[in-house]
C-alpha cells in the first residue's frame, strides 16, 4: 500500500509540472480529470482497465468543464 500511494503522490506531482504550461482552461481540464479519473478508476475498480477507463472518463469531462470556462 505505500508504494502505491508513492505512485500516486508521484504521478500527481508530475501531472500538475506538466500542466502549469497549458494554454488554457480547456486543456487544463482536459489533464486534471485524465489524472483524477484515473486514481479513481483505479481505486474503484482496480487494474489498468479501471484505471484507463477512469482516465478516458474524466478527461472528456474535464475537456468538457474546461471548454465551458473558457466561454465565460
Amino acid at each position: 500500500m505505500k508504494k502505491a500511494n508513492t505512485y500516486i503522490a508521484a504521478t500527481v506531482l508530475a501531472a500538475t509540472f506538466v500542466l502549469t504550461g497549458c494554454a488554457n482552461n480547456q486543456q487544463l481540464g482536459t489533464g486534471v480529470g485524465a489524472v483524477a479519473g484515473g486514481v479513481i478508476g483505479d481505486a474503484v475498480l482496480g487494474g489498468t482497465l479501471g484505471t484507463l477507463g477512469g482516465a478516458a472518463a474524466g478527461a472528456v469531462i474535464g475537456n468538457q468543464v474546461g471548454k465551458s470556462q473558457d466561454r465565460k
